[in-house]
């Protein structure tokens, strides 16, 4: 695939599925997203939206407001 022209911030590109269901990640994304070896990713999959990966400091208000609920014995308000 040609390296196309994106709008600051954005990015695509096909990546493959390993034989044990890995993926890698873009170089160009690491650095854009600032993701370094050894980092925890946060993954969310929705059967119709498909698979997102946060960036970090979107991934740890994610965690925390996770955290919160388990904390509250994951009752729904």
């Amino acid at each position: 695939m040609a390296k196309q022209s994106f709008p600051e911030g954005k990015f695509m590109a096909p990546v493959k599925v390993g034989p044990k269901g890995q993926i890698v990640i873009p170089a160009e994304v690491r650095e854009m997203l600032h993701i370094s070896p050894g980092d925890t990713l946060l993954l969310l999959a929705d059967r119709e939206e498909g698979i997102a990966i946060p960036e970090q400091s979107k991934a740890q208000k994610i965690f925390s407001q996770i955290q919160g609920f388990l904390n509250m014995g994951g009752e729904r308000g």
